[in-house]
């Protein structure tokens, strides 16, 4: 099908949690039409998915995340007694060591840009160079769950709390078109039944254990009007960030928008992942399209 061979595209990545998979389906189907992603700029789960595609390592990731289930996913879980953090997220990035060699990102053919963000200094910063391991946990170590990283004297803590969708960070061609995966669009097809990430992941993966007894209450309380901790924190930040994509977009207005409900997935939904590769396929398809007829292809 490729109606748009190797039209270069600057390929930016939104923080979403889970819902992050959709974007191996929108990658999936912009190469599908022949577009030759020329960057990547991406947050927090974006920075992983970017990062796995430019070292080509993004089908090997695909076909692991698939055989994920609802406990594959809780054993994944490396729980910590820590003031900053419930999970240390170095199990994660150890199962997937066979096909994510740590490498240094201005060693990567296609040029790759990855936000965390400055939680001491309050500013976001840009890994375009260095260790691509050290990035990219940096830019997915969300708040009060993933402890943070200590990186030349200051601390860093999820890309997508300043910057949910990088675009200014974005290395871009002349004459590329600029497109965005947005995992924060709103759709009232998505119920209620999806309502809290945290609580509802934690609460089903309970374990026969008084140390995960005490983080799950700690986590979410089980009543709607009184939210857990982590639970509460999520929707707090939650607010803010879907802010922040909304004025970005608006601010840069991407060539093509692939939009994702933000309602589709909670954050650790990683078992869900052949419904969100083709969400994320069904998504970019529709905006592809659109695009083809407001250019008149």
């Amino acid at each position: 099908m490729e109606l748009f061979k190797n039209r270069p595209v600057t390929l930016v990545l939104s923080s979403g949690g889970s819902r992050g998979l959709a974007q191996i389906g929108a990658i999936n189907k912009l190469q599908e039409y022949g577009f030759n992603i020329s960057s990547v700029a991406g947050s927090s789960i974006g920075s992983l998915i970017g990062g796995l595609y430019v070292m080509g390592k993004l089908q090997d990731y695909s076909e692991w995340v698939k055989t994920l289930n609802r406990k594959l996913v809780w054993d994944l879980m490396d729980f910590t007694i820590s003031s900053n953090g419930l999970l240390k997220g170095e199990r994660v990035f150890e199962k997937m060591r066979p096909f994510f060699p740590d490498v240094n990102i201005e060693d990567i053919p296609i040029p790759f840009v990855v936000v965390a963000t400055d939680i001491i200094n309050k500013k976001p910063v840009i890994f375009n160079e260095g260790s691509i391991y050290e990035a990219i946990r940096a830019s997915i170590a969300l708040p009060a769950v993933f402890t943070p990283v200590y990186y030349k004297q200051t601390v860093l803590v999820d890309g997508g709390i300043l910057n949910p969708i990088p675009v200014e960070h974005a290395v871009r061609l002349a004459d590329d078109l600029l497109v965005v995966v947005n995992l924060y669009a709103p759709d009232d097809s998505y119920s209620e039944k999806e309502e809290s990430a945290q609580s509802q992941f934690f609460s089903h993966s309970i374990a026969e254990n008084g140390f995960l007894k005490s983080i799950t209450r700690l986590i979410a309380s089980g009543e709607k009007k009184s939210p857990g901790y982590i639970s509460l924190l999520s929707s707090t930040s939650s607010a803010m960030i879907h802010r922040i994509a909304n004025l970005n977009i608006d601010k840069h207005k991407p060539d093509i928008l692939i939009n994702i409900p933000y309602k589709a997935a909670n954050t650790f939904d990683f078992h869900k992942a052949d419904q969100l590769i083709k969400l994320g396929e069904d998504s970019a398809e529709e905006a592809i399209q659109a695009f083809i007829h407001s250019v008149d292809i």
